[in-house]
């Protein structure tokens, strides 16, 4: 297999059907008319992994560092994605959010937000014990902040309205199996022996974005380490009236147990996160052992280990024992009991791990002659997929000429 220069199936190549391959396609279409584009998605439909198994959210921004990718794009990404899917009638709501102090040690976190919210220009409103009953009669804690543009949506139904609404070529059941750049362009062979020709490629495969990136010839020196956020669901919906956060511990990239009430009416309740044993095991019956063997001679998976043991053993107990889940959870609902909950479907987060250690912490996008990764794109994604996707079209319009 060889790149030719004679001739393309099309000018940019996208690997990955979830909702960031998607927007990007949607916004090369629209920014240079004309250009060909080409999704590869390994799955039968799109939208199979981390945009279809998530809690539906549509984030503000207020946790994000000021002037990180993260923080322009999920600002600005909330307004747009509201605005999307009233205009392709979504169902979708603005709902904002409590973010509940139910501890001392919390308060100064708890301010230290409302200071970064307003400087990522995000309205937020402080509250005290009475206020937070009166939003959330069954909810406790010594002190709350209120994020009014918070929202909730169907990410899903997003992903397939950017695939309706572009002029792309989406491709599903077609797996990239190798990959072979040279200086005018770029080759894909698929698992159905399919052989395309591109221009310029863009990867935006999630849990396979650094094999897909290494296929190249690119070392990434980062490693997704899949982490299994398993969730519960309330029985009695009406105990819980919209969108309640604890207060993030900023030593760790996940946002603790929260509930959430979702676009269906239903409430979800977690995510805890634990090591997943494969890229997309959604169980602790789901062992893959290339994935596997991935994550244990990846050095910064062990440095991840000495660091955050004691945070990884209390994920890992409450992954468990539903008894220490909903001991978490009382710390936000002291009301909830275990008949309260019930298993929901389960994601995987793909976090990009650095050979440190280091948790990457914003989105990562690196460029490299004729080809754009995205390296890292965990929540906020979907929130920010609109003005993730115009970036990384950008880019990959750049790559043409590269």
């Amino acid at each position: 297999m060889t790149a030719s220069g004679q001739s393309f199936d099309c000018d940019v190549l996208v690997i990955g059907g979830g909702i960031v391959g998607l927007s990007t396609a949607y916004a090369l279409t629209r920014a240079a008319p004309g250009t060909r584009v080409i999704v590869l998605e390994k799955e039968p439909g799109t939208a199979r992994h981390q945009t279809g198994r998530n809690s539906g959210v549509i984030h503000s921004g207020i946790y994000y560092r000021p002037g990180s990718l993260k923080a322009r794009f999920a600002v600005r990404g909330a307004a747009e994605m509201v605005k999307f899917c009233a205009e392709y009638g979504i169902a979708h709501q603005v709902t904002g959010k409590l973010i509940v102090a139910t501890g001392r040690a919390e308060l100064p976190r708890l301010h230290a937000l409302v200071q970064r919210g307003r400087e990522n220009g995000i309205p937020v409103r402080e509250l005290g014990p009475a206020q937070i009953m009166e939003h959330e009669p069954e909810v406790r804690g010594l002190a709350a902040i209120q994020v009014g543009t918070t929202g909730i949506c169907d990410f899903g139904a997003v992903a397939a309205q950017l695939a309706a609404a572009s002029d792309a070529d989406i491709r599903c059941g077609e797996e990239v199996t190798a990959i072979d750049r040279r200086a005018f362009g770029v080759a894909v062979r698929t698992s159905s022996g399919t052989v395309l020709r591109a221009r310029a490629m863009v990867n935006c495969a999630g849990l396979q974005c650094d094999r897909v990136a290494r296929m190249t010839g690119d070392e990434p020196d980062m490693r997704i380490i899949p982490f299994r956020g398993e969730y519960y669901e309330l029985t009695d919906p009406s105990l819980v009236r919209g969108l309640v956060y604890p207060v993030p511990d900023p030593a760790f990239p996940f946002l603790g147990v929260h509930l959430t009430r979702g676009i269906d009416g239903g409430v979800h309740v977690g995510p805890n996160a634990v090591p997943a044993l494969a890229r997309e095991g959604y169980d602790w019956s789901t062992l893959r052992p290339r994935d596997l063997a991935t994550t244990l001679t990846w050095p910064g998976s062990w440095r991840i280990a000495q660091r955050h043991w004691r945070y990884g053993a209390g994920e890992l107990h409450r992954s468990l024992s539903k008894r220490a889940f909903t001991t978490a959870v009382r710390r936000l609902l002291p009301s909830v009991t275990e008949s309260d909950l019930r298993r929901a479907p389960a994601g995987v987060r793909a976090q990009a791990v650095l050979r440190d250690g280091t948790l990457a912490d914003d989105f990562l996008i690196r460029e490299s002659p004729r080809t754009v990764h995205v390296l890292n794109a965990p929540s906020p994604a979907a929130t920010a997929s609109l003005p993730i996707g115009r970036e990384v079209a950008r880019r990959a319009l750049r790559a043409l000429s590269g």
